[in-house]
């Protein structure tokens, strides 16, 4: 058997000193994590178990499972689970295409699609509280622009209520596919430019056109980043609530009330109107419930994207 060579006190040395820089780069970032990841998720895990209303109140006490099974009996929860998937879905289904099409345009080397490319992508930086706003502006009943415009084409003999029952979950669809579309352009440029130029000039030979091309070589070619494109869309629609705070705090009468907004409004009523007390230990399960949910749906979707892998 080979012996192993020992390691010189002089190496060993190196080695220690380049452990402690490795370490000391690490302890930042490892303190962030358990302050703000690590320990909010231990207290809420501790606190689904507890009734507490927060400082200034009566000790958290003890209540078991009470606050999860009041979760599986609460009805305006799962219509927020409902609202959810439906708001996430017509976001993705929407928003994909359009940001392909967007980026197979842009992506090519002409003049001017440097600063379209700009333009395209400035609502993704823009606050989103700032974005809700000036929609809220746009599709005001009484005297929002979208109103006017479609009054003087012609389209529409009176206003529309766009932030209400019946169309206040299209407008929440609208305004956040207007705010993620460049983010999502950005991520099909890049994955077109890992394309290769050899397959596109050979199927050009072949025959193929435009239509072809795009559906048989690059879309496959695209697979990697697609899969990567539908995950952030999937994650992002179980925490999106900016939008539906500033545009109708999930109203009207829970029509747009989110899984997100529905726990955080527990810990943070989202108005001086609402009738939500600070309710922690049942804001920490409603919490808790909807992560597992998000979870499943992830592992759902994890498992058919492997599938899809070995069959094709």
């Amino acid at each position: 058997m080979k012996q192993k060579r020992a390691i010189s006190p002089v190496k060993r040395r190196r080695m220690l000193i380049s452990n402690v820089q490795a370490y000391t780069f690490m302890i930042p970032n490892l303190i962030l994590f358990i302050c703000c990841s690590l320990y909010p998720v231990i207290w809420t895990l501790r606190f689904v178990f507890y009734q507490y209303s927060g400082l200034g109140t009566a000790a958290p006490r003890w209540v078991g499972l009470a606050n999860l099974e009041r979760v599986f009996r609460d009805a305006v929860y799962w219509k927020s689970v409902v609202n959810t998937f439906v708001y996430g879905f017509g976001k993705v289904i929407i928003i994909l295409p359009i940001a392909f099409i967007l980026a197979l345009l842009l992506s090519k080397q002409r003049k001017g699609n440097g600063i379209l490319q700009s333009v395209m992508f400035l609502p993704t930086i823009m606050s989103s509280a700032v974005m809700g706003l000036v929609f809220y502006l746009l599709f005001n009943a009484y005297n929002g622009e979208i109103n006017v415009i479609l009054m003087k084409l012609g389209v529409i003999s009176r206003p529309i209520n766009w932030l209400g029952r019946d169309h206040a979950m299209q407008t929440l669809i609208i305004t956040a596919v207007w705010g993620g579309l460049g983010n999502y352009m950005v991520y099909f440029i890049a994955g077109l430019q890992q394309v290769s130029k050899d397959a596109l000039e050979s199927a050009q030979i072949d025959g193929a056109n435009a239509v072809q091309t795009v559906w048989y070589i690059t879309l496959p070619m695209l697979g990697p980043i697609l899969k990567i494109i539908l995950m952030l869309s999937i994650t992002t629609a179980f925490h999106d609530i900016t939008n539906v705070m500033v545009l109708t705090e999930g109203g009207p009468t829970n029509a747009t009330m989110v899984m997100a907004l529905y726990g955080y409004q527990y810990f943070f009523p989202v108005s001086a109107t609402t009738s939500i007390l600070p309710q922690y230990g049942y804001g920490a399960a409603v919490s808790v419930v909807s992560a597992v949910i998000a979870g499943i749906v992830t592992l759902i979707y994890l498992a058919i994207s492997k599938k899809l892998d070995e069959v094709y």
